[in-house]
């Protein structure tokens, strides 16, 4: 049992990128194989074969519940979940019994899913198994079983195009029901052809991203968000009650000890917030299937664009130039978060106050930098990565080690920038990039320029306290101490090192305003300013007074951008914090 589901893993990773061609329902975004590919490599990579037919059932879907992606994972996840708990403690297993598993198994996986489709990966799950079940007292040929089962999957895959309109539009089938069909061939070949037992080196698993997705309709929801949970007693009924208000596309799955959840929502933030209180939360996913559907269906660019969520561009300067953010993680204590994604700006204020913990920060891993850039590979000719200063943290190594890790496995050439600086003067970096993209300046060209834009960028950083600092291990204890007790409100600047230097230390915040604008007026002088931007916590009032000023000092130039400055760069400098940055041309 266990090598035949091994054989249609197999078969899954042969058909990946078909499947992605045509997806389109319930989003068109192009990742159906890829979310079965991946549930499938969890499968091959942590399940392993027991004697005990029972403990190997529960070992596959286990690790299909871990691995589990997108809405076709994690139903295909809960049907084998399904089967697990239904099958017996026995050492073989007859075509009867198999047949009756397999058909109890399908209440599972409706019970998953909040608003099942007929038409797609789950009617024919249902059709294949409802039919095997007739025929388990008259075939006693569990290869015979097998071949008149597929022959049934395929008439109902076939049957997906006529039951879905958007199906028959494209005159497509249903991506989630022609990886399950396919499974089952897998799942065939191996019994027909004698049994070979299959081996897969884990690593070299190749997970072939989002291709071109053909026409899609309106995106309801923005965000594909997952997460995994552990606890004592999950209810599937708690988590959709929670839920159900978020979006569509809902589907629950695991066990009272394990919670696989999926929803296409607006707020995945809030979601977080809502379903935080009911278990341990080890992993998340937040997907952008807007941008992911306009990267594969209206890509604008040859050189793809990447930065990390420490830029605080706004959405609609990222959406206009298709640059993709990787995000770092926030942590109170054991909860974690993703910044900007799964904690905003007005959220984090409000943990900040209330958590008995004090947040602390990580960059993201090499895997995930792995992942996005073996999907940008699929899209791009070549990608440039510009991030925050390595001297401030290990986002750009990560980035690094990832990128020449798919440089080599690909052939295309990913370029990783240490930008030296963060926040507004990060952002700026990129957006200048961005636009000499645009304008079809060439990848060495833009990677040759982006050094001097950011020696020609100066940033100011003003607090209120020095008291967040303190906590976040940026300045000693006695330093803090002596702060506060003069009521310093500190200013740093990121130097072209790459390193944050006290850069004044006026009493109030008025002198701090003053103290910053007098040191731009000296940075200017008579030269050409490119732009200048602001990033803030909570303080708009300080902000719009350096547009003020700086608009006297460029002649009325307007901002590049002013926003709401991420969690990360709050959490190391506290609320309140103003970042000025001036680029020159």
């Amino acid at each position: 049992m266990y090598y035949s589901f091994i054989a249609g893993a197999q078969r899954i990773f042969e058909n990946q990128k078909l499947l992605n061609k045509i997806n389109v329902f319930p989003v068109a975004d192009a990742d159906t194989g890829t979310n079965l590919a991946s549930t499938m490599r969890s499968i091959v990579n942590t399940a392993q074969p027991h004697k005990n037919l029972k403990h190997t059932a529960v070992a596959l879907a286990d690790a299909a519940l871990v691995g589990a992606r997108g809405n076709s994972g994690i139903i295909f996840a809960q049907f084998l979940y399904g089967f697990s708990n239904e099958i017996k403690e026995e050492e073989t297993l007859t075509v009867s019994a198999f047949a009756e598993y397999m058909k109890n198994a399908v209440r599972y996986a409706y019970e998953a899913i909040a608003n099942p489709v007929e038409g797609t990966m789950i009617s024919v799950i249902k059709d294949w198994a409802e039919y095997i079940y007739l025929l388990k007292d008259s075939i006693e040929d569990f290869l015979r079983l097998l071949m008149d089962g597929l022959k049934k999957a395929m008439e109902s895959l076939k049957m997906t195009t006529e039951r879905l309109a958007v199906l028959a539009k494209t005159n497509v089938v249903d991506a989630g029901a022609k990886g399950f069909v396919v499974f089952l061939e897998g799942m065939f070949d191996y019994f027909k052809n004698g049994q070979a037992e299959i081996k897969f080196e884990g690593g070299l698993i190749e997970i072939a991203e989002s291709v071109d997705a053909i026409d899609h309709e309106e995106i309801t929801f923005r965000y594909c968000t997952e997460a995994m949970l552990t606890g004592a007693n999950l209810q599937r009924d708690t988590f959709a009650n929670i839920m159900k208000d978020f979006g569509d596309s809902m589907v629950i799955a695991g066990s009272p000890t394990k919670m696989r959840i999926h929803i296409h929502t607006d707020q995945p933030w809030q979601l977080f917030e809502k379903i935080s209180h009911l278990g341990t939360i080890t992993y998340k996913k937040v997907d952008d299937m807007v941008m992911q559907n306009d990267l594969a269906s209206n890509r604008k660019f040859d050189i793809g664009l990447v930065t990390d969520s420490t830029c605080d561009l706004p959405m609609d300067v990222l959406s206009k130039y298709q640059i993709q953010v990787v995000p770092l993680t926030v942590h109170f204590g054991e909860d974690f978060y993703l910044d900007r994604i799964t904690m905003q700006p007005a959220q984090f204020f409000n943990k900040l106050q209330t958590s008995p913990h004090y947040p602390s920060t990580a960059q993201p891993t090499a895997a995930e930098f792995t992942n996005r850039y073996n999907y940008l590979s699929t899209h791009y000719n070549s990608i440039i990565s510009a991030h925050i200063s390595s001297g401030m943290s290990g986002t750009w190594q990560n980035s690094s080690n990832a990128a020449r890790k798919i440089a080599t496995e690909t052939g295309k050439q990913i370029s990783v920038v240490d930008t030296k600086k963060i926040t507004s003067a990060l952002g700026m970096i990129v957006l200048r990039t961005a636009k000499a993209i645009e304008s079809g300046m060439t990848h060495d060209e833009i990677v040759q320029k982006i050094p001097e834009w950011s020696d020609n960028t100066k940033l100011l950083v003003s607090a209120r306290t020095m008291k967040y600092m303190v906590k976040s291990g940026r300045v000693s204890h006695s330093k803090g101490f002596i702060g506060k007790v003069l009521g310093i409100k500190p200013i740093v600047e990121v130097k072209n090192h790459g390193k944050t230097e006290a850069f004044g230390k006026p009493l109030s915040e008025k002198s701090s305003m003053k103290m910053i604008m007098d040191e731009m007026k000296r940075f200017v002088g008579d030269r050409k300013v490119w732009g200048y931007a602001v990033s803030h916590s909570d303080n708009l009032p300080v902000a719009n007074w350096y547009v003020e000023q700086m608009k006297k000092l460029t002649g009325g130039q307007e901002p590049v951008f002013v926003q709401e400055a991420s969690p990360v760069l709050v959490t190391n400098v506290g609320p309140g914090v103003v970042a000025l940055s001036v680029m020159l041309d």
